[in-house]
């Protein structure tokens, strides 16, 4: 592990086939339908697989400029190729849409790279350049632990890499004992007092379902319920907005299961509804 921090001998042929690849993979991963939901996805929409990315590159680095450099050109290539793959393969405008925020981050690559690099003097202002990096990773290990308790048993993996990450940058950046020490002990706490404040703030998804109109009549003698409330809870509400009775959900689980709407005449309409972090699907069961 400690050769990977600093014992690379990290050429600039490595640099960019290091950022094709990187590139490349995030681009078909973000492709497969299936994973969209899962741990892998992860590394198309947050920093925490990055980061690492960034901190192998300083650490491998021989300079300041040199840090700076490859770090800025690493991600000068993988960001657009993210982008450019997936356009090429699907014919969308995802460059041109998503890019113009990442080409910011890329340019502050420079300085970030520049400072970055002074970790390697083992002094503890070095910690302190490394301390907002933590708090990033932290940040996103909170989110996937959330999305963890949510979905279950997906994102384990992503949240165990924040944690893990948290805990390795200070022993392998640093060869100072107290450093080092002082470093895992302030990773370990945060990420414990992190646990428990998700744990009392379980995360539900509310959203509306559906509203009367149309296709559907739902009044206020509506019955709506989920046919496992492990998956949570509905209810009926008059909806300003919509002028009209809507369902509200309070989900607390991802899942599938069905939704029942039940008049007050007894006669029911069947939904099997899949259950997700932030979204759902809806599909109404026919009868024949």
């Amino acid at each position: 592990m400690k050769k990977l921090f600093g014992g690379i001998n990290l050429t600039w042929t490595k640099i960019i086939l290091f950022a094709i690849l990187s590139g490349v993979y995030t681009a078909i991963i973000s492709l497969i339908p299936n994973l969209t939901y899962t741990s892998f996805n992860t590394i198309t929409t947050t920093f925490e697989v990055w980061i690492l990315f960034g901190i192998l590159i300083i650490m491998n680095s021989k300079s300041p400029k040199d840090s700076a450099l490859k770090c800025f050109i690493f991600f000068l290539i993988s960001q657009p190729l993210v982008y450019l793959v997936q356009d090429a393969i699907t014919n969308s405008h995802l460059f041109i849409t998503y890019y113009r925020f990442w080409i910011l981050w890329t340019i502050a690559c420079i300085p970030m790279g520049y400072i970055g690099y002074y970790m390697k003097k083992d002094k503890w202002w070095g910690y302190l350049i490394l301390f907002p990096i933590l708090l990033m990773v932290l940040e996103s290990y909170a989110d996937y632990l959330s999305n963890f308790i949510f979905s279950y048993p997906y994102y384990l993996l992503i949240t165990l890499f924040c944690a893990l990450t948290m805990i390795i940058y200070p022993i392998y950046i640093f060869n100072n004992k107290k450093i080092r020490i002082v470093g895992t002990v302030i990773s370990t706490l945060a990420i414990i007092v992190m646990t428990i404040v998700v744990f009392m703030n379980r995360p539900t998804y509310e959203t509306v379902i559906l509203c009367s109109g149309e296709e559907y009549t739902i009044t206020e003698d509506t019955n709506a319920y989920l046919e496992d409330d492990k998956y949570g809870t509905l209810n009926i509400k008059y909806d300003e907005g919509f002028e009209s009775y809507c369902v509200y959900s309070r989900f607390i689980k991802a899942g599938k299961t069905k939704m029942i709407i039940e008049t007050n005449d007894g006669s029911k309409r069947i939904f099997n509804i899949d259950i997700k972090r932030s979204t759902y699907e809806l599909d109404e069961v026919k009868n024949d």
